[in-house]
């Protein structure tokens, strides 16, 4: 049996310097059980900060690889539903930007995170949100205008357009890596564009969808430092869902839109697009990637376009009504896409190396003290 502190110190010297080491191995165990308790707490703290999407116990690298293989694929298969949903791009978005927004404000915390957040960068959220709307709405309009092929190939110059927005809108230098890979999808496109002459207006909205998704992206990165994933998505889908619900009345009058109500199809066409295809695939890739490196989350998530067009082939056949420069073309552009993290590794490692080798001749160089 162990000893209160009041009965230690009525303890004889012989006695307490007896007892002393199972003082110290108590004092020892009650440290411990309060570090890992302090361990415990902050693992909950980030968990629920993030809105319960990290990853569970025993998550698994391999569960991990899985789980952002499958959510990358329903992004794919956001294309192909872009195709079976028989609405108009913009009243096919408004829907799917607002089931996507119900689905989110269930998620723990984030209505009253929204409601803590000052009105200032709630402004700011919502005009991102803006140009999100606009981003589905031209990229469903390529889908719709030309094929599901074409418009994920120009999807894929997103990175191009990255490489002059992102310095542009977060203050940093141009990177040299970023503007070759840029470069290297020009060919690409061009090859494209010559198969396809006949969805010119498709490739055009496919390269506008492309350069809105780089702004809005670049323009999240400096919201993300102080926003959690989820009250940051609610927010901007919720705020494109009121954009463009005010365009509807007015595009409508003039007759632009024979229905604005979905059929029972449509209806279970949006909400696998909305619910699987946005809300889970975006729980599955934000869970995933907490135990992958940054290089193997960025080649995975690089596979959406392989994937779509992959699925276009299967479901619509579309490799049949496609010429073979086509894909060509679309090979060139998806090339430099996963070339461009593989690249960007080796450059980051170089420089390490070389920050380390000047490190080690400083200080040999460095006058020793005595």
């Amino acid at each position: 049996m162990g000893f209160s502190g009041a009965e230690a110190c009525m303890l004889s010297p012989e006695r307490r310097k007896q007892t002393r080491p199972v003082y110290a191995s108590f004092a020892a165990s009650m440290a411990q059980a309060s570090k890992n308790a302090r361990s415990a707490s902050a693992a909950h703290t980030a968990v629920s900060q993030s809105g319960g999407t990290g990853a569970p116990y025993g998550y698994s690298t391999r569960r991990a690889y899985l789980e952002l293989h499958l959510a990358v694929l329903l992004f794919g298969f956001t294309a192909i539903l872009g195709r079976l949903i028989n609405l108009d791009q913009t009243p096919l978005v408004f829907y799917r930007m607002g089931l996507t927004a119900l689905s989110l404000i269930f998620f723990p915390g984030v209505y009253r995170r929204v409601l803590a957040m000052p009105a200032r960068q709630r402004w700011q959220l919502a005009g991102i949100g803006t140009i999100v709307a606009l981003h589905w709405v031209t990229f469903f309009g390529s889908v719709k205008a030309s094929t599901v092929s074409v418009t994920l190939s120009c999807f894929g110059t997103t990175a191009l357009f990255s490489s002059i927005i992102e310095p542009l809108v977060t203050r940093r230098r141009f990177r040299a890596e970023e503007l070759l890979i840029g470069l290297l999808i020009l060919p690409g496109i061009w090859l494209i564009h010559r198969a396809t002459g006949q969805y010119a207006l498709g490739i055009a909205l496919g390269l506008i969808s492309a350069a809105l998704a780089a702004t809005f992206s670049s323009l999240n990165k400096n919201m993300v430092e102080h926003h959690d994933a989820q009250t940051l998505t609610f927010l901007e889908l919720a705020a494109g869902c009121v954009f463009l619900g005010m365009l509807l009345p007015f595009r409508s009058a003039y007759g632009e839109y024979a229905s604005l109500w979905p059929s029972p199809m449509d209806w279970l066409w949006l909400l696998v697009l909305a619910l699987l295809c946005t809300t889970l695939a975006y729980v599955l890739s934000i869970r995933a990637l907490r135990p992958l490196s940054a290089f193997a989350s960025n080649l995975t998530i690089n596979l959406e376009p392989l994937y779509g067009i992959l699925l276009a082939m299967l479901i619509f056949q579309e490799h049949q009504v496609l010429p073979g420069t086509f894909y060509g073309g679309a090979a060139i552009v998806l090339a430099a896409v996963f070339v461009h993290p593989v690249l960007s590794r080796y450059l980051k490692r170089r420089e390490a190396a070389t920050r380390s080798r000047t490190l080690k001749s400083e200080n040999k160089s460095a006058p020793k003290a005595g």
